[in-house]
């Protein structure tokens, strides 16, 4: 585990399987289907977000500078080290000992951290800057209701 101020970092254990109920027709938004009165297949969160467990890695967010991203105070991302940085991704950086989640925009000279949030200013990275890209952000889990204590 790593942690800062910004995010805690957890090792991916993808080592035990837990399938959960899953709804195969989807949950409507609308009016309920009494169609769907039962659950018979299976999913595990696993297998469905984790593509690389190896480079795999779990985050909880701190702060609210993606807020308009979807990503809230508290929320769980899963960052996978093994996709090559592209421009627009959302990724976890390293810069100058602390981490941070931002969009990347990438130029010639220079990087551009954006945040989801107009109360941020973006960050320019330049070559005066100890930093690195430590990996892409391929999901997010928010909880609408949160464990007490």
């Amino acid at each position: 585990m790593t942690n800062n101020k910004n995010l805690t970092i957890f090792r991916a254990d993808t080592t035990e399987s837990l399938p959960l109920p899953y709804a195969e027709g989807g949950i409507k938004a609308g009016f309920p289907s009494p169609a769907q009165d039962y659950l018979d297949l299976a999913i595990d969160l696993n297998k469905e977000l984790v593509r690389h467990p190896a480079s795999t890695f779990y985050g909880r967010v701190s702060g609210e500078s993606m807020i308009d991203a979807g990503l809230h105070d508290g929320d769980i991302v899963v960052i996978d080290k093994s996709i090559t940085p592209y421009d627009g991704a959302m990724a976890v950086c390293f810069i100058d000992g602390e981490f941070t989640i931002k969009y990347i925009e990438l130029h010639p000279d220079y990087i551009m951290l954006v945040p989801a949030n107009k109360t941020f200013e973006p960050i320019k990275v330049t070559s005066d800057n100890d930093f690195i890209i430590w990996g892409i952000v391929t999901a997010s889990v928010h909880q609408y209701v949160r464990k007490r204590g």
